[in-house]
C-alpha cells in the first residue's frame, strides 16, 4: 500500500491502481434503482466522496472537461499532483432529450451522465447487478438484437442515438415511462430503430414492450 511506500516515487498509473484497489476495500452502497429493468445501480454521488477523499491522500486530481477538442470528447484528465504527470480517460459526447425539460436541464442531465461513466471507467468500478440483471435467466424474456446495424452507423449518428438511449435509460430511472415511450417514437428510420434496439438491454427491452402493450 501506499503508506508503505514513503520516499519511492509513483507514476500517475501506479497511484491510479492504488486508489482502485482503496476503492475496491471500501464499502459502497448503490442508491440507484432501475424500476422497470429490476437491476441497482452507483449513483455518482455513491462513490464520488469517497474517491476524491482517496485522490486527495494518494496525490491525485480529476479533471473533466466537455467537448473542447476536436473529437468532440468529454474527458476525465488524471494528475499526479506531485510530478504533474497526468493520463486521460475519454467518452463520446451524447446530448439528454428529456421531455419537459429545459435545454440547461438537459444538459445538466448529460453531463452528470457523462462523469458518472467516466469515473465508473477510470475507477474500473463493476456493477455486478448490472451483469446479473442482463445475463441471467431473465435475459431470455427477448431475443438479443444484433449489433451489427449500429456497427454500420456513422460515428456522428451513433452518438445522436446513444444519446436518445442515454434519454430513454433516464426517463426510465425517474418512473417516467410515458417520456421513455414519446423518445422511443421520435425515431422512424426503421434501421435507426433497429441500431437504438441493440443499444438497450433485455430486461429494458422486456420493460419497454409490456409498456407499449399495456397502452394498447
Amino acid at each position: 500500500m501506499l503508506h508503505h511506500m514513503k520516499g519511492m516515487k509513483m507514476s500517475v498509473h501506479k497511484k491510479l491502481m492504488e486508489a482502485r484497489i482503496r476503492l475496491q476495500n471500501t464499502k459502497l452502497e448503490k442508491t440507484g434503482h432501475n424500476k422497470f429493468a429490476g437491476y441497482s445501480y452507483f449513483e455518482l454521488g455513491d462513490f464520488l466522496p469517497a474517491v476524491q477523499k482517496i485522490f486527495a491522500e494518494i496525490g491525485l486530481c480529476g479533471v473533466i472537461s466537455y467537448g473542447n477538442n476536436d473529437d468532440d470528447l468529454a474527458s476525465l484528465q488524471i494528475t499526479d499532483t506531485e510530478d504533474m504527470t497526468s493520463l486521460c480517460i475519454y467518452s463520446p459526447m451524447a446530448e439528454a432529450n428529456l421531455k419537459g425539460c429545459h435545454p440547461i436541464q438537459n444538459l445538466g442531465a448529460a453531463q452528470t451522465y457523462l462523469r458518472r461513466y467516466l469515473w465508473v471507467t477510470a475507477m474500473e468500478i463493476v456493477e455486478h447487478d448490472v451483469l446479473d440483471a442482463t445475463t441471467g435467466q431473465d435475459s431470455k424474456i427477448v431475443k438479443s438484437v444484433p449489433a451489427s446495424v449500429w456497427d454500420t452507423m456513422p460515428e456522428a449518428k451513433q452518438r445522436e442515438l446513444q444519446g436518445i438511449v442515454d434519454s430513454v435509460r433516464a426517463c426510465m430511472e425517474a418512473d417516467k415511462m410515458d417520456d421513455a415511450l414519446g423518445t422511443l417514437h421520435e425515431v422512424t428510420d426503421a434501421d435507426e430503430k433497429i441500431a437504438l434496439w441493440s443499444r438497450l438491454d433485455s430486461k429494458e427491452r422486456a420493460a419497454i414492450k409490456k409498456a407499449q402493450g399495456e397502452k394498447k
